[in-house]
């Protein structure tokens, strides 16, 4: 994957020089040769081609925080200890207005 953007860039940077070195040519046209034809598709590129590397690494995240929680709730049950989400709160109040 790096190697075809490296050689794309190589291959844009003699573009822009050629741009910049040419008799009618320009520095700006070589700026926006390197930047249209180089930076912009390479990013592009990279982007596209990175994107089931990041859902890999989401789905492995998820797997692992969801292991981490199976391992709080089977060492909860172990313990003898009543689990948080079922058992009613020990002080119950009410809330209660003043009335004028």
């Amino acid at each position: 994957m790096y190697l075809v953007a490296i050689a794309w860039m190589y291959v844009v940077v003699m573009m822009s020089v050629a741009e910049a070195t040419a008799p009618n040519g320009t520095v700006l046209g070589a700026i926006i040769t390197f930047f249209l034809y180089g930076v912009l598709p390479c990013v592009i590129l990279m982007y596209l081609m990175g994107t089931p590397m990041r859902k890999r690494a989401l789905r492995a995240k998820e797997k692992a925080e969801l292991e981490q929680l199976r391992a709080q709730v089977a060492s909860q049950e172990t313990s003898g200890q009543p689990n948080a989400s079922s058992e009613a709160p020990a002080k119950l109040v009410s809330p209660v207005r003043k009335e004028l």
